[in-house]
């Protein structure tokens, strides 16, 4: 097998991982030009990968494996011949973009946390938590985004990154549940009220209490805070790659719509903006931006 078919497998491979597991997104990044399309999807295929090795039962075997595949990742970096399905592509887009190591690092610091930490008492200890899950993401993909002012973009793509976080983290209760998991900060809970076995009995019934209703409200209004934290650094995009942040912005928030029509009720059913209205979302976003160079 030849480097470049190697090469081009692994893009594959990460490329389907973001078409099963990250649909919206997935949606948004057909609004890039081709030739960026195939790197998003490599930094896609590494942060779920990473993930998935930290939802598997064994926390002694969870822990080896994501040390292992961050030894992995170092060694392809180093230059050092690896067997991985999928760091190819990734090494080759850190390359590309010269992207810092720190923010991987930082990544695979967080993804660790999830093998021990199964709540945060508030809302900094969560945020420690995101710099690496969801701000470190959003660092990372700034350079192959492109933009007119990196230091000025940089911190709303950090928010940006929290934002989609933040929304998964709510529509995901019940599933994080499920994994002895919570995100949303212990004080919130006690702000309204609200105990882990009122969740639990939610997420077992689907229904939920006015306690539990006035929480999820609360919890919508912060990640809506993230995403306008984040507004001002879509301008700072290179053109092309504008439509593609700007359709990811709305379909993830429409996510935060959808909870809201359900009367702030995230157990009785998953979360999800219907297809015909991501891809009307899509176009007028395609189209505005067409009209506005």
């Amino acid at each position: 097998m030849t480097m470049g078919i190697r090469l081009a497998e692994a893009y594959e491979r990460c490329r389907l991982l973001h078409r099963h597991h990250g649909r919206s997104y997935y949606l948004a990044t057909r609004l890039l030009p081709a030739w960026k399309r195939r790197h998003v999807h490599a930094l896609y295929g590494f942060t779920r990968y990473a993930d998935e090795i930290v939802d598997r039962p064994g926390v002694a075997e969870r822990a080896e494996r994501l040390a292992e595949w961050g030894e992995l990742l170092a060694a392809g970096l180093r230059g050092e011949p690896i067997d991985d399905p999928l760091l190819p592509a990734v090494i080759h887009t850190i390359r590309v973009f010269d992207l810092p190591a720190d923010d991987f690092a930082v990544f695979l610091r967080s993804m660790a946390m999830d093998l021990t930490i199964i709540d945060y008492p508030t809302f900094d200890s969560l945020l420690d938590y995101m710099a690496g899950s969801a701000a470190a993401i959003g660092t990372m993909m700034l350079p192959l985004l492109g933009s007119v002012d990196d230091a000025a973009a940089r911190e709303p793509a950090r928010q940006l990154g929290i934002a989609f976080q933040l929304t998964n983290f709510i529509r995901d209760i019940g599933e994080d549940l499920d994994r002895d998991r919570l995100y949303l900060p212990l004080e919130d809970l006690a702000r309204f009220g609200v105990t882990l076995s009122d969740l639990r009995a939610a997420a077992a019934s689907g229904e939920i209490n006015p306690q539990i209703q006035a929480l999820i409200r609360y919890e919508v209004q912060r990640a809506r805070h993230h995403y306008a934290l984040a507004e001002p650094g879509i301008a700072l995009l290179q053109p092309s790659s504008r439509a593609c942040v700007r359709s990811a912005q709305r379909l993830y928030a429409g996510i935060l719509d959808e909870i809201v029509r359900a009367d702030h009720n995230v157990f009785a059913t998953r979360a999800r903006v219907p297809t015909l209205r991501k891809w009307s979302l899509a176009g007028r976003v395609l189209l505005a931006e067409a009209v506005s160079r």
